[in-house]
């Protein structure tokens, strides 16, 4: 009786170490397979991200992003102005991010490849973003001299006030557009836009309303005593 229970447990054991081992060789193949689709991509995406950083930085696109005074707003968030490494850096996790989900798909990882594809699926949106909120910062600067020219040529106060007053308020607009494009508190941000448009619309109706009344009175009077 006891040498017959030894003889099962020993089966039992021998078979599951045979089972586990099965189990390891046929994932091998796999985790092999994935390991040299990950390095083999990581390189790619390496020799990729200094091609792309080399042709921005040849297009001489920082300079003109200079001339429209973006390093200053970047300078002012503690950022450095690189678009050749910013555009590479993009273009490297994008193909990394490529390269773990074709990784993850080769191993089976089904909730991790669905992930991946999600901030893939996501990419666009970030492009998009830093698209809005480079031409907001250039909008701004050229409403910003417009302004301040147009209040000097008109020999009025304040040129420098409210020309930093239009820039902020470009720069925080394209800002909240592009947080809208990224997603991120879009309910928010929409009732945060209407309401500082309407306190714009009744900040300015309620200044030329009490402005102007002297003007408008002395003109209805006039028109009055012209039809008399």
């Amino acid at each position: 009786m006891y040498t017959s229970n030894a003889y099962t447990w020993t089966d039992l054991i021998t078979q599951s170490f045979q089972n586990t081992w099965g189990v390891i060789i046929g994932f091998l193949p796999s985790l092999i397979a994935a390991l040299i689709v990950l390095i083999v991509g990581v390189l790619i995406a390496s020799v990729l991200r200094s091609i792309f950083a080399k042709i921005i930085s040849a297009l001489k696109i920082d300079a003109l992003l200079r001339k429209v005074h973006v390093e200053d707003f970047l300078h002012r968030g503690g950022f450095q102005l690189d678009s050749g490494r910013f555009v590479g850096g993009l273009v490297y996790w994008f193909f990394v991010i490529v390269i773990v989900l074709a990784a993850s798909d080769i191993l089976g990882l089904w909730g991790l490849s669905s992930f991946l594809g999600s901030v893939l699926l996501y990419f666009p949106n970030i492009i998009v973003a830093v698209l809005i909120v480079l031409v907001a910062v250039i909008v701004a600067n050229f409403l910003r001299t417009l302004v301040g020219g147009s209040i000097k040529s008109a020999k009025l106060h304040a040129s420098k006030f409210l020309g930093a007053l239009t820039w902020w308020a470009t720069v925080v607009f394209g800002f909240l557009a592009a947080l809208l494009q990224l997603g991120i508190a879009a309910q928010l941000i929409q009732t945060m836009v209407t309401g500082i448009i309407a306190m714009i619309a009744l900040a300015g109706g309620i200044a030329f309303g009490l402005g102007g009344k002297d003007y408008a009175a002395s003109l209805i009077n006039t028109l009055k005593n012209h039809s008399s």
